[in-house]
């Protein structure tokens, strides 16, 4: 059953294919393993992809039903559990952060009659820092569940063919909305901020503003020095807006909310940037605008420190957008910081994206919303968003007299990627996962410039052969192909000061100059060959298909990934078993 090469044949299945089953596929592959994905779509649909595929063995890293017995008694299969050993129950990682754990874990058991009680085969602990739970799934579970996954298979593959007994288990129950529920008037900054970081995502804290019915998220603690101006606010009133998000007022201080899914008519929405989402009453608070260089305990989007003695310093600009995505208004605010720090005097210019997500392109969400919008519509949102992104990009390889770095602290995905590629060098460390492709969102062609910066990396055959896989892609096979320039092997602690202290030794670099002159020169070489604004307008013309023309099927599938709708099959790409 097993491969020639000796690697195994192991079925992934998943409720989606989201930020950790991506990790596993990309790691279990680049190990020589046979792998193939089937989503958890029903008990029917499980059994076909065993019997077509034949697996050694099944590995389900995200489920939120029961295996079907008739599967689990007759294959290995391991569940990966976010949460340590004994710990059972549909939202481990929901408790761990309300109830401020201060280490957490992550167990890979075997599949059995019971929910997350059967033998374990390998766990992996993590200390938990205060952040969202989606943050923390991205990083530390993420990292927890391919050492516990790899420790496993170990196990697997050396003959063993069940695990050790379970500890004394504790049952959590599935987490209400009553256990999350914010009371403005008694709660704390650190106690609304863990309701709301417990509930990030999914299922949102469901409250109410302006006295309509919504799910809140995305929440930052506010500064005392912003809070000092509404010392007299009540503990509930809203107060202002600041790059999308409202800021609340809480028992203490306050927070600002950035993300707001309306329920509407009985049945939620889907989840937009807080002030958009009330757009009609955000525009009667104050703006309070912030400056890129600012206290570190000051909450905004965009920040800018600088590094490094006069004549080699080092700009440093973060754009932590929620999930990555940039809607029309954060491409230009964006655009905007690139074209002030062209002033600013430094050699080398590092853009490091968010803590979670360099960049996922643009906004899905945002466009969505613009379909509901009297006098507007999804395609001339997106049409808007693609430009923004477009000019965002070019203000990126517009830097004559720097050197850019894009720095990927998190995963980069379609006009992210490309985002990240438009500067001189990419650096990541080595649990990102990149997807420099466009064709999974309904078969769009793809903007950013991606037809001159890939080919200027890849060549013309690598270009054509990497924008047809549609697969995920580690940081490591990335640097080995010439996409990235640097893969940081020692993972996501201390990378960022790694990167900077790489970053103050090539702005100090004697040859930094002649650099700058050599990539100045090979840019007029392309321009005279083939314009960006070519390359732009081309891209846009098969863009502007997508958004208008006869295919619906970008716009069926960015309604799907907005509204959350299950999958009805498994795409070909993934299924090798079918």
């Amino acid at each position: 059953m097993s491969p020639p090469g000796g690697g195994l044949r192991i079925l992934l299945l998943c409720h989606s294919f989201n930020s950790l089953t991506q990790r596993l596929f990309a790691e279990l592959r680049a190990r020589g393993h046979t792998v193939s994905v089937e989503l958890d779509i029903n008990d029917r649909v499980t059994e076909e992809a065993v019997a077509l595929f034949k697996p050694d063995l099944l590995i389900a890293p995200f489920l939120k039903r029961r295996i079907p017995a008739n599967v689990w008694q007759a294959l290995t299969c391991l569940v990966v559990h976010p949460g340590p050993p004994g710990d059972q129950g549909p939202n481990a990682l929901d408790w761990a952060v309300l109830c401020g754990e201060r280490g957490w874990g992550v167990t890979v058991l075997q599949a059995n009659a019971e929910f997350d009680a059967g033998p374990v085969w390998a766990h992996a602990a993590f200390a938990l820092r205060e952040a969202s739970k989606g943050s923390l799934y991205r990083r530390e579970v993420t990292q927890a569940a391919l050492q516990a996954t790899l420790a496993a298979l170990q196990r697997f593959e050396q003959g063993e063919r069940t695990g050790d007994a379970p500890p004394s288990a504790q049952w959590r129950p599935a987490m209400r909305q009553a256990d999350r529920a914010i009371h403005w008037a008694r709660h704390t900054t650190a106690e609304v901020l863990a309701r709301l970081r417990c509930a990030d995502g999914q299922p949102g804290v469901l409250d109410a503003l302006w006295g309509h019915a919504c799910h809140l998220g995305d929440g930052h603690a506010a500064s005392p020095a912003v809070m000092a101006g509404f010392a007299h606010a009540a503990p509930g009133e809203l107060l202002a807006v600041r790059d999308g998000a409202l800021l609340r007022r809480t028992l203490d201080g306050g927070v600002w909310i950035g993300q707001a899914r309306r329920v509407a008519e009985g049945a939620p929405g889907f989840k937009q940037v807080a002030a958009e989402a009330f757009a009609t009453e955000a525009a009667a608070l104050p703006h309070l605008p912030v400056p890129l260089q600012r206290p570190e305990d000051e909450w905004g989007e965009l920040r800018y420190t600088e590094h490094g003695p006069e004549g080699a310093r080092v700009g440093c600009l973060c754009f932590d957008f929620h999930n990555g995505a940039m809607s029309t208004a954060r491409c230009e605010r964006l655009r905007a910081a690139l074209l002030e720090l062209r002033e600013r005097p430094v050699r080398v210019l590092m853009l490091l994206g968010g803590e979670d997500f360099f960049s996922n392109g643009i906004d899905l969400n945002s466009i969505e919303a613009a379909a509901h919008r009297p006098g507007d519509s999804a395609a001339d949102a997106s049409w808007r968003n693609i430009q923004a992104m477009d000019d965002a990009a070019l203000a990126v390889l517009d830097m004559p007299d720097r050197l850019t770095v894009s720095v990927l602290r998190g995963n980069a995905g379609a006009g992210g990627a490309f985002l990240a590629l438009a500067a001189d060098e990419v650096w990541a460390h080595d649990g990102v996962v990149l997807n420099p492709h466009y064709k999974n969102m309904g078969n769009l062609y793809g903007s950013e410039y991606w037809t001159y910066l890939l080919p200027r990396r890849l060549g013309e055959a690598g270009t054509k052969d990497l924008m047809a896989r549609r697969l995920p892609l580690l940081a490591r096979e990335a640097a080995a192909m010439g996409l990235i320039d640097h893969c940081d092997q020692q993972g996501p602690e201390g990378f960022e000061a790694r990167c900077l202290q790489r970053a103050l030794a090539l702005a100090a670099s004697y040859n930094l100059p002649q650099r700058l002159v050599a990539r100045q020169a090979a840019r007029e070489r392309d321009e005279a060959l083939r314009p960006l604004a070519h390359h732009r307008e081309q891209e846009l013309a098969r863009m502007h298909r997508n958004f208008y023309g006869f295919d619906p099927s970008y716009h069926v599938a960015r309604h799907h990934f907005v509204h959350k709708v299950p999958h009805a099959w498994t795409p070909r790409h993934l299924a090798l078993h079918r």
